[in-house]
């Protein structure tokens, strides 16, 4: 007999933007989560469920799919070993009506129990909902490295931590999708703390730092729980709490997950290294830096890691802190080397980093009486960085002040002067 086509699965992935590729990359992360093995499926294998040639899964891929579609395996089309099999094929014009009733069916269902509550069973929400989620916290990072330390990226990821935490009374789930949806809400709210902190909003950071907290331990995530300590020993540095910083920094470096991953090692020491520049330890700064240089290098590079570690820390960002450290120290030539290095190899996305740097590079130009090269280095910033972005815009102020300390009533400082006008007006 031929192989009766799912058109019920075809439908759902045509609702939900699957290809059959995909539908297999979510299937085999699921499967790993529940196996602690990765899943061998790949197009041709959801495509032979769309087909028929597979009508009931193995019990792991089935367990697996419904993870992630948050529907049962029959709900889906899929016919249990023994039970009679459906009606013949239908025809090509058939199959596509069919399509149609199938989703402006379950549409109706959808909207007659939202209607009739008590009387079917509570909407099931999987790792199809997460997933979804977890797209639009992508987005997130990318405004962040975009533009940083805006109020509508704190708002933006904020308002999405809630529906993260109202997801969890929408339905049933299991206790793998209850943990990551809190994961992914201490994600968002660790997004909202760092866009706080990057624009100097200290006493919102904390707001946010610790409901970040609090979720991240009922998620039981080692990432994120690295994630928001290391901001928060971030958020100390920049309030000038070296002491804090470096206790909140080493929950961080303490979690089992810089044991298992160098790279969470060398991020966690760099940040350390960063610190100790502000509370200026030569000595200590030097050996961070040193030891997260060699972390860094022992990292394997195909080693799955969360989006918001491999969307920003790399070499240029070990640089970035590196140069923060020694400015600190005062050691200017140092962070000099540094600012180059990290300027010559930072991403395109990292448009906020790129901005910071370049003031940064400023002012140790200037410290070391190149006055006009570190102007000319400093009207390199953007305008809508300069303007716009609370630390960029504190630094370059900084610098303005020191030139003219440096060379008062020198030309270079009238061209600073006519050239932050030109910043003023832009805004």
């Amino acid at each position: 007999m031929d192989a009766i086509r799912n058109t019920v699965l075809e439908a759902w992935t045509t609702e939900h933007g699957y290809s059959s590729n995909s539908l297999a990359d979510a299937v085999n992360r699921a499967v790993e989560q529940l196996t602690g093995r990765v899943g061998g499926l790949d197009g041709s294998s959801v495509r032979a469920w769309k087909a028929g040639r597979v009508a009931w899964p193995k019990s792991a891929t089935r367990t697996a799919l419904e993870d992630v579609t948050g529907l049962p395996a029959v709900a889906l089309g899929f016919v249990p070993r023994g039970r009679p099999s459906p009606t013949p094929a239908p025809s090509h014009q058939e199959e596509h009506d069919m399509k149609r009733r199938t989703l402006v069916g379950g549409i109706a269902a959808a909207a007659a129990a939202a209607a009739a509550p008590g009387t079917a069973s509570p909407r099931r929400i999987g790792m199809s909902d997460v997933n979804r989620l977890n797209k639009r916290f992508a987005e997130i990072i990318a405004s962040d490295h975009r533009h940083g330390g805006q109020p509508g990226i704190e708002e933006r990821a904020a308002a999405l931590a809630d529906e993260a935490l109202n997801l969890q009374n929408a339905g049933s789930a299991t206790q793998r999708v209850r943990s990551s949806l809190y994961a992914s809400g201490a994600a968002f709210r660790s997004s909202a703390m760092w866009a706080a902190i990057d624009g100097r909003r200290y006493e919102v950071a904390k707001a946010h730092m610790r409901e970040a907290q609090s979720l991240a331990e009922m998620s039981g995530d080692q990432a994120i729980k690295f994630r928001i300590w290391s901001h928060a020993g971030t958020m100390y540095r920049h309030m000038g709490r070296p002491a804090d910083a470096c206790a909140a920094n080493d929950v961080a470096r303490n979690l089992h997950l810089t044991r298992r991953d160098p790279l969470f090692a060398s991020l966690g020491l760099a940040r350390q290294g960063a610190i100790h520049g502000t509370a200026q330890n030569r000595t200590d700064t030097r050996r961070a830096f040193e030891q997260a240089q060699d972390a860094m290098l022992r990292a394997d590079p195909a080693d799955h890691r969360p989006v918001w570690l491999l969307a920003f820390y790399d070499q240029a960002e070990l640089d970035s802190l590196a140069l923060s450290a020694y400015l600190s120290l005062g050691d200017y030539p140092t962070a000099e080397y540094h600012a180059h290095r990290c300027l010559a190899s930072l991403r395109p996305h990292m448009v906020r980093s790129r901005a910071i740097t370049t003031t940064r590079l400023a002012h140790a130009l200037l410290a070391q009486g190149a006055a006009e090269a570190a102007t000319a280095t400093a009207m390199k910033v953007p305008a809508d960085a300069a303007t716009r972005h609370a630390r960029v815009s504190r630094m370059l102020q900084e610098f303005g002040a020191a030139l003219r300390a440096t060379a008062p009533r020198s030309t270079t400082v009238q061209t600073w002067t006519e050239h932050t006008t030109t910043w003023r007006t832009a805004a």
